[in-house]
């Protein structure tokens, strides 16, 4: 792997909203064809699988896929569903589950394996990748391909955005078919989707400075905590991850409970803890977490609505998402403010991305 500059990373952020705005479509085309309606009306429970950033998305779309669909949907490792999930496929009757491997690259091992095995136990399998022809879509029986324009090597993130927008489009294909709402109500929702560019691309004006400037003001932390809850659990975990693969930094996605049990009683104290939190479900305690993490001395930072005076009131800094979104689709945009960040302090550190700087 060659040297890779983090600034990589500001132009693939930066292209978010024509993803939205250019690819939903042509996408939603295609998440129409892949199964029969009769297909479509069978599906109870769907699984999402895969690893990385493909693994943070199954997380992101769990409610989207219960709500929307109005079927039961499980997040799982494509490792997890491999050794374990597998095996209860037949229960009660295969051909109800879908099974979805995401991989960006296509050639994710466990998920190529995840799909063959679930194939074998009678499941529907769905591939969704980014990479045409690759192994995932040979071991699914269907796939979806999240057609982008190369932008070279970098940390998935416009993978992450377009495959996002593909589980989105299924998830609305189900709960169309199953009469969860009308063809207009369902068609209201690709429209929502697609019109998410505009405030991403307001998110992107508010939130690149903010996140500059905390990239040196934070850049002394060698352990940082992401949390965030529902939708936003899947948005901590990739968050972190980004930490990660960018700066280096040890950083760890969490829910909002789970910190309030466990990463409140670690050290340092002024550790930055990033909440992620639109307004959801799980707002109330994250307002909550929020002081209590101000009260233990961490350095708060709230990726939250514009104007959300409750959680800002306990933060050090606010990274504010633009525009109204359903919590559902909340991932697309709340990933953004913390993307910036990463490859900032990559650059505050000086360090390349994936340490590709040490090969």
């Amino acid at each position: 792997m060659q040297p890779m500059p983090a600034s990589v990373m500001i132009g693939q952020i930066e292209d978010y909203p024509n993803i939205l705005r250019d690819q939903v479509g042509s996408y939603d085309q295609a998440a129409r064809k892949v199964f029969s309606t009769l297909e479509y009306r069978s599906f109870r429970h769907v699984v999402v699988t895969g690893d990385g950033d493909s693994f943070h998305a199954a997380h992101a779309v769990e409610l989207a896929f219960e709500n929307i669909a109005g079927v039961v949907c499980e997040p799982m490792s494509a490792q997890r569903f491999l050794s374990y999930g597998a095996d209860w496929l037949t229960v009660p009757a295969p051909r109800h589950t879908l099974v979805i491997g995401v991989s960006a690259s296509g050639g994710t091992q466990r998920v190529v394996q995840a799909l063959t095995r679930a194939r074998e136990q009678g499941a529907t399998t769905l591939a969704i990748t980014c990479t045409p022809g690759s192994a995932v879509t040979e071991a699914a029986e269907a796939a979806l391909i999240s057609q982008l324009s190369d932008f070279g090597p970098s940390p998935g993130l416009r993978t992450f955005e377009a495959n996002l927008i593909n589980l989105y489009l299924v998830a609305i294909r189900i709960g169309e078919i199953r009469g969860r709402f009308t063809q207009d109500e369902a068609n209201a929702m690709r429209v929502e989707l697609s019109q998410l560019s505009e405030p991403a691309a307001a998110t992107i004006q508010a939130t690149k400075d903010l996140a500059k400037s905390a990239a040196a003001t934070l850049g002394d932390a060698a352990l940082m905590t992401v949390v965030g809850s529902g939708p936003s659990y899947g948005t901590a975990l990739f968050s972190a991850a980004k930490i990660v693969e960018a700066a280096g930094v040890m950083a760890v996605g969490q829910d909002l409970e789970e910190w309030a049990h466990v990463e409140r009683f670690a050290y340092p104290l002024d550790m930055p803890t990033i909440i992620i939190s639109p307004d959801g479900r799980s707002h109330w305690r994250a307002v909550d977490l929020a002081k209590s993490a101000k009260s233990l001395g961490r350095r708060v930072v709230v990726v939250c609505k514009d104007g959300d005076a409750e959680l800002a009131e306990s933060a050090d800094m606010v990274w504010p998402v633009m525009g109204d979104c359903r919590e559902e689709f909340s991932p697309l945009l709340y990933n953004i403010a913390v993307s910036f960040f990463s490859s900032y302090l990559a650059d505050h550190l000086g360090r390349m991305l994936f340490q590709t700087d040490r090969l």
